[in-house]
């Protein structure tokens, strides 16, 4: 029996094909497979990975006689993976969101806690077997603590210190500058993405403890993220992992606070995904 991870995003997504023991077999990679933006090309996205993993393989089978898991972006709205399950050729699939491959991959299959930060951000529980997400909705109504949320934050500072409410601190007066002006800030931010908002979130963590309002950014996002964590802690504390291109920034903010519960992740979201396809083909007790 072979096996198909995949983990897909905005960016794009890899897939793996693997053996009952999980051993990888074959690679291979795709555009951008986020379900809920661009459905139908997401399925040829994740298509045209898996049959280049198969084909990396070197096996004498075809996607029909694949065992699947995908981790996706865009499973949180009600239907996109039925829908899509429809249409995909394997012999059996399980669609996931790509935050509970990032969790099992960072867990595989002990207890834990995950704090998903990057340019969105999300958090997670795997407990006795059982998984909640929270968070996650998306830069409008939450993402805290995320890339996306720093970066807006810091050109709300830029608007609020030309009302006079807070200082010009050396990092406001650089974004100001580096759009052109006040205007120029206001434009960009009507019509921003989050991606677009978030690469300015490594210019806030490099200010970091020197700038003010790096400060006051930087310590709002660590208590977001402290409460998602400790949400999640209810009912006995748990590992936590950090993951995600900030990730690596808060463990570090926040070792004081979660000091011996912090752990490194065991594998990665990819990893997540083939440790539950595995379990689907009975090859993982639990």
């Amino acid at each position: 029996m072979l096996l198909l991870a995949v983990d897909g995003g905005g960016s794009g997504c890899r897939a793996v094909v693997a053996d009952s023991s999980g051993r990888i077999l074959g690679r291979g990679q795709g555009g951008a497979a986020n379900i809920m933006t661009d459905p139908d090309t997401a399925r040829d996205n994740i298509l045209a990975a898996s049959t280049a993993a198969l084909a990396d393989c070197g096996q004498a089978a075809t996607l029909t006689d694949l065992v699947a898991v995908l981790g996706l972006a865009g499973t949180n709205v009600a239907g996109t993976a039925a829908r899509l399950v429809a249409r995909l050729p394997f012999a059996r699939v399980r669609v996931v969101s790509d935050a509970v491959i990032a969790l099992v991959g960072a867990h595989q299959g002990a207890d834990g806690v995950a704090a998903m930060i990057g340019t969105g951000s999300v958090f997670g529980r795997q407990r006795a077997g059982e998984r909640r997400l929270i968070g996650g909705w998306g830069l409008v109504l939450g993402d805290e603590g995320s890339g996306a949320w720093i970066g807006r934050a810091a050109l709300a500072q830029v608007l609020a210190a030309q009302d006079g409410f807070v200082p010009l601190s050396p990092l406001l007066a650089d974004l100001r500058d580096r759009l052109g002006s006040i205007d120029a800030v206001v434009a960009f931010a009507h019509s921003a993405c989050p991606g677009d908002f978030a690469c300015f979130a490594p210019d806030v963590v490099a200010a970091g403890d020197d700038d003010p309002a790096a400060q006051t950014i930087l310590r709002q996002a660590d208590k977001w993220i402290a409460r998602a964590i400790d949400h999640l802690q209810i009912g006995g504390a748990l590992p936590v992992a950090f993951l995600g291109g900030l990730g690596a920034t808060f463990a570090a903010r926040l070792a004081e606070r979660y000091g011996g519960l912090l752990r490194p992740a065991k594998g990665s979201a990819l990893d997540g995904a083939l440790w539950l396809a595995r379990q689907d083909a009975g090859g993982l007790g639990g």
